[in-house]
């Protein structure tokens, strides 16, 4: 009689194991929407930036067009206001692509670490339950 109370046992602990295993894969599930969330969040950041840099490096060019029209027109006043603002707005270009960059490569590679580590420790978990059930 002892081993239909046995075989209930190991019949409740895989039901346990089973329901365990959905909840952890649901709650896995969400660790890797959050943190792929907010790398695409750095990742768009980063390439905001790229792009404000490009509308900088537009103004620049611009302003740099000016100073060289401006030299050859008028005379030293105008153009050197003209080239100092193109040094201006090349500096805020370059500041804002070396903030892009680093954004871009916090976000990148797009793997979600934490959720991987996290797995496998579950994984390694189950294994140990599995093994401690079947003794």
């Amino acid at each position: 009689m002892s081993q239909p109370t046995q075989e209930a046992s190991t019949a409740d602990l895989v039901k346990q194991l089973s329901e365990q295993s959905n909840r952890l894969l649901h709650q896995e599930l969400e660790l890797l929407k959050a943190e792929l969330r907010e790398k695409g969040k750095r990742a768009g950041a980063g390439a905001g930036l790229f792009g404000g840099a490009g509308v900088f490096a537009l103004l620049a060019l611009g302003a740099l067009t000016a100073a060289a029209v401006a030299a050859l027109a008028t005379g030293m006043a105008t153009w050197l206001a003209a080239l100092i603002v193109a040094v201006v707005w090349a500096v805020v270009a370059g500041v804002m692509a070396l903030i892009g960059k680093k954004e871009v490569e916090q976000a990148l590679p797009p793997v979600p670490e934490d959720s991987v580590e996290s797995v496998k420790e579950d994984v390694q978990w189950t294994r140990t339950r599995a093994q401690q059930g079947r003794r």
